[in-house]
């Protein structure tokens, strides 16, 4: 699977597990994300996959690089749908 399909299953994903921001944009804690079965299956790399997404204006999140654990409270924002 190539970044752009990747990134289109992570927009997926996120409007999948995540809720609606005061601004009315979906978000999902990067926690919820990574523990999701069936985002560990899709992905072999998620955190590249949120970072090439990030870089193309598509997700926001606070940092450069979200580890498990340390950053399970960290919204992910999905800016473009």
């Amino acid at each position: 699977m190539g970044v752009d399909e990747e990134i289109t299953l992570l927009k997926s994903e996120i409007k999948r597990l995540g809720f609606d921001t005061e601004e009315g944009i979906k978000a999902v804690k990067f926690g919820v994300l990574v523990r999701d079965e069936a985002v560990s299956n899709a992905f072999e790399a998620l955190v590249g996959t949120l970072r090439a997404a990030k870089k193309r204006g598509i997700v926001t999140y606070k940092g450069e690089m979200l580890l498990q654990g340390a950053h399970d409270n960290v919204d992910v924002v999905l800016l473009q749908d």
